[in-house]
């Protein structure tokens, strides 16, 4: 599938649609600044060039389906990798006061400065991995994170994802499913990748279904799943026998 790159010169911005693997010369660009393992100074690079071809520009779609279905439950709600906000914002609302999370500055100065009408939505530049907020959260929202790290990172993705959420809270994952990929971000992944790291902290999976409303370039790589983390002391063993069967993909 043939990439289109509209270069932006007075912004100095080039915004691209297409595919997230070799064949988008945005993709090839961002590996190089990234630079293998990922760091701040890699994703920083990115934004300050305008290389991020995973940005869509507004509200992911699935986001948009999600809030409509009413089905999210009020509280406190984390985006890590929240890049410019558009989700955050979007899930911020109806009893949901949300926090986005980017390890860039860049990012988080361009979510704030578009969102500033927006009194239920926070942004913070701070490291997933290190970040301690005052408290656990309702919710948590997965898009484009998981992908975008470094294989090895994943069980340490897990392990957070355990400790940010409130007993009982609720992961979504819209899980983009590369394969065939030489390298990354974004990465190989299956739903098993996902199973593998979070079943063993007592995740359980209450829904997953295909994304059917994923952009062009996207179709037919996304699934949704939401996970409830089970409070610490339940058995977990016979509701992981309820979950719906999965398939690596």
């Amino acid at each position: 599938m043939a990439s289109t790159a509209v270069a932006d010169v007075n912004a100095g911005r080039v915004a691209v649609t297409g595919p997230l693997d070799a064949t988008n010369p945005a993709i090839v660009r961002m590996r190089q600044l990234v630079d293998g393992k990922q760091s701040a100074d890699g994703w920083s690079r990115c934004w300050e060039q305008g290389v991020t071809p995973w940005d869509l520009g507004e509200p992911t779609p699935a986001v948009v389906k999600l809030v409509r279905s009413g089905t999210l439950p009020a509280g406190s709600v984390l985006v890590p990798g929240c890049g410019g906000g558009y989700d955050a914002v979007a899930l911020s609302g109806a009893g949901r006061f949300v926090v986005g999370l980017d390890v860039c500055d860049a990012a988080i100065q361009r979510a704030k400065q578009w969102s500033s009408s927006s009194p239920d939505v926070a942004f913070v530049n701070a490291d997933f991995f290190t970040w301690a907020p005052p408290e656990p959260f309702h919710l948590i929202f997965d898009y484009t994170f998981f992908c975008a790290l470094d294989p090895s990172l994943r069980p340490a993705w897990a392990a957070r994802m355990h400790e940010l959420l409130r007993p009982d809270g609720e992961l979504i994952t819209l899980m983009y499913l590369p394969q065939d990929q030489d390298s990354g971000p974004p990465y190989n992944t299956t739903v098993l990748d996902y199973e593998e790291v979070l079943k063993p902290l007592g995740f359980i999976i209450a829904s997953i279904e295909d994304n059917d409303v994923a952009v062009e370039p996207r179709k037919g790589l996304e699934k949704i799943a939401r996970w409830k983390k089970m409070p610490d002391g339940e058995d977990k063993t016979s509701k992981q026998h309820q979950t719906p069967p999965t398939n690596a993909i």
